[in-house]
């Protein structure tokens, strides 16, 4: 195996969760407006599954995060910050020929038509991860393994890779898939929706957001992806401001080892959020989800765990933040339908001696 790992692999081991992906230095603006008129950034990491593995880490779970980083002072930091979350990085190995992605973006939401993002990420370390270079002893003993489309857009040694953790094989894990559609990183954007729908119907459990099955496939509506989608024993199809839609059960355990019943359907609405910057809440729904599923949680109770998690990182500047306390999550995600529709949250919320607003 080549590459030289950050630390032992005895706390990746014993992970619940392990997250593989790339994660690169972000810089973000110091003001709202163009690339081309922003004067300063600062500096934070970015990457959707190592995202989740800091999440997850926060709210109190054994995460690791498995990717390749380069040799240099971007590595190092993006080593150091993810570790600070408490996630495993015996997984990363640093590559001392290509470099550590890096990007810039603007402040507004990514699917505004003003968003833009300058990618330094072409020939990157985690580019060249492989089934050759991945370390696989992490693999058989946790209970999750989290993937996403992003990393089958990198590269074809990538998109092997993935083709091959999603693939049957004796003690895999859960196979956790967030479709996650970039179609700015894919260099064939026409191979992206077919790669993109094996992958996810080769998986256990899926999150797409409806607009993205709408761009990528040309499918519309909650039940149109589920029919495109039989395969995975739990699908989450993200709706936005309407909620979540889970569709789960197919003769299969949905995760958590209970038996969800087959063709099982529930709906939860969105939570109603003062928006501080609206990045990250994707990743941060797909944490408080897998939460909420490791501990055996109902599907309501998980999909309202994942609107908690997205609401917390929605109220704070950056794409990461600390959750709320377990047991102030779990009074929430107990309230009955009618005081759930009346909570708001802004930014703050999430501390223990914050008063949660109902209107």
């Amino acid at each position: 195996m080549s590459g030289t790992p950050v630390r032992t692999a005895d706390a990746a081991t014993a992970a619940e969760v392990v997250c593989l992906g790339e994660s690169m230095v972000t810089f973000l603006p110091s003001q709202p407006g163009r690339l081309a008129d922003v004067p300063s950034f600062g500096r934070g990491i970015g990457g959707a599954e190592s995202n989740v593995a800091c999440a997850l880490a926060a709210a109190g779970h054994r995460t690791a995060w498995v990717s390749r980083v380069g040799a240099d002072g971007f590595g190092d930091h993006l080593v150091e910050a993810i570790a600070g979350y408490g996630v495993d990085t015996s997984g990363v190995r640093r590559d001392p020929s290509r470099p550590t992605g890096i990007y810039f973006r603007t402040a507004t939401d990514r699917a505004t038509d003003v968003h833009e993002v300058a990618y330094y990420r072409a020939g990157s370390a985690a580019s060249a991860m492989s089934p050759r270079n991945i370390p696989y002893v992490t693999l058989p003993t946790t209970r999750v393994l989290h993937l996403s489309g992003i990393t089958a857009a990198l590269s074809a040694d990538c998109l092997a890779l993935l083709h091959d953790l999603t693939g049957p094989r004796p003690g895999r894990p859960l196979i956790s898939f967030d479709v996650n559609h970039r179609p700015g990183l894919w260099r064939d954007a026409d191979a992206s929706p077919e790669v993109l729908l094996d992958l996810a119907r080769r998986s256990d459990l899926v999150f797409v957001g409806e607009d993205e099955a709408a761009e990528a496939w040309g499918v519309t509506g909650a039940e149109a992806i589920r029919a495109a989608l039989p395969e995975p024993a739990t699908l989450v199809v993200k709706r936005g401001a309407e909620g979540a839609t889970v569709f789960s059960g197919s003769g299969a355990a949905d995760g958590a080892g209970d038996a969800s019943g087959a063709g099982a359907v529930t709906t939860v609405p969105a939570l109603r959020v003062d928006v501080v910057a609206p990045v990250g809440a994707g990743d941060a729904f797909a944490a408080g989800f897998l939460s909420a599923t490791l501990r055996d949680l109902p599907v309501r109770d998980r999909v309202r765990h994942g609107h908690l998690m997205a609401a917390a990182v929605l109220t704070v500047p950056g794409d990461l933040t600390a959750p709320p306390a377990r047991a102030h999550a779990d009074g929430l995600a107990a309230l009955d339908d009618e005081a759930w529709g009346r909570l708001r949250l802004g930014p703050g919320w999430t501390g223990d001696d914050q008063e949660v607003r109902t209107t």
